[in-house]
C-alpha cells in the first residue's frame, strides 16, 4: 500500500516510515501541508495536525473536497474538539500522539477494509452481444427521494449528488441496508467502523450529525433513545420505494 505521510517533524516522521516499510507499506513523506497536497494521490494519508505553513483541518478539507483517499489523522492534540471536527470534515479515524506503529499498521487495515471493497470491484461489465441479454453493470437502492449505489459510492437526493466521506457513505449505506428496522448503537460500530469497537462513542454521533445535514433533513435518521438510529425518508416527501432499480448495460 502506497502511503502519504504529512508531518513535520522528523523525529516522529523518521521512526514512522521505517517501521511502516517493515509491515511492507510504501511511504511517501511531505513536511508541509503544501507538499502533503500537491503530492500524488496515496492509498492512504497520515496527517499530521500541527503543520508549519496551514492547519491540518484545512489539509483535511482540502483533501476531501476533491479526493475520498482515507485519511487517518495523527496528532499530539487530544483535545476533543479536534477530534470532533476532523471526523466530520472527513477523516476516517484520529489516533492521539504517543502510539506504536503496530497500533497504526491495525488502523490503517482497519480502514483501509472499510473502504477497499469500492475499490476492488470491477469497472464495467463485460459489454453485451448480438446474441445476449444486456449484462446488469450495477444495482441502485431507492428509498424515497435517495438513490444509494453502492457499487459507485455514490448517493443523489433528488437529482443532486451529495459528497459523502467514505465512513458517512458506510453508515448510510448500513442502516439502507434495512430501512425503517432500528439499529443498535453496538451494532453500527460494530459493522462501521470495526468488530468489538471500543473507541470513544461519540464518533458515531459526529458522522450521524453529518449526514443529517448533508440530507437536508434530520428526519431522515430517526435517534431511538437508548437504542439507536433507523432511516426512514422524511414524512411528507417523495413516495418511499424500499425496492432496487437495475442499471442495465448494453449497445448505445
Amino acid at each position: 500500500m502506497h502511503v502519504l505521510l504529512i508531518e513535520d517533524d522528523d523525529r516522529v516522521a523518521g521512526p514512522l516510515m521505517e517501521g511502516l516499510s517493515r509491515f511492507g507499506f510504501t511511504v511517501e513523506h511531505a513536511r508541509t501541508g503544501a507538499d502533503g497536497l500537491a503530492a500524488a494521490e496515496a492509498e492512504m494519508v497520515l496527517l499530521d495536525l500541527g503543520l508549519p505553513d496551514m492547519d491540518g483541518i484545512d489539509v483535511c478539507r482540502t483533501l476531501r473536497l476533491r479526493s475520498q483517499v482515507p485519511i487517518i489523522m495523527i496528532s499530539a492534540r487530544n483535545d476533543e474538539v479536534d477530534r470532533v471536527l476532523g471526523l466530520e470534515l472527513g477523516a476516517d479515524d484520529y489516533l492521539s500522539k504517543p502510539f506504536g506503529v503496530r497500533e497504526l499498521v491495525a488502523r490503517i487495515r482497519a480502514v483501509f477494509r472499510r473502504a477497499g471493497p469500492a475499490v476492488a470491484e470491477p469497472v464495467a461489465a463485460l459489454p453485451a452481444s448480438r446474441d445476449c441479454h444486456p449484462v446488469p453493470v450495477a444495482r441502485a437502492q431507492q428509498i424515497g427521494p435517495l438513490t444509494l449505489d453502492r457499487r459507485g459510492r455514490r448517493v443523489r437526493l433528488q437529482q443532486t449528488f451529495i459528497a459523502l466521506s467514505p465512513k458517512e457513505f458506510d453508515l448510510l449505506a448500513y442502516l439502507a441496508d434495512d430501512p425503517g428496522a432500528v439499529r443498535t448503537r453496538q451494532q453500527i460500530l460494530d459493522a462501521v467502523w470495526e468488530p468489538n469497537y471500543f473507541g470513544p462513542t461519540k464518533t458515531l454521533d459526529v458522522h450521524v450529525a453529518a449526514l443529517r445535514r448533508k440530507l437536508g433533513d434530520p428526519a431522515w435518521i430517526d435517534n431511538i433513545r437508548g437504542v439507536g438510529f433507523r432511516l426512514m425518508p422524511p414524512a411528507g416527501g417523495a413516495s418511499a420505494s424500499q425496492g432496487e432499480e437495475h442499471i442495465e448495460g448494453g449497445d448505445r
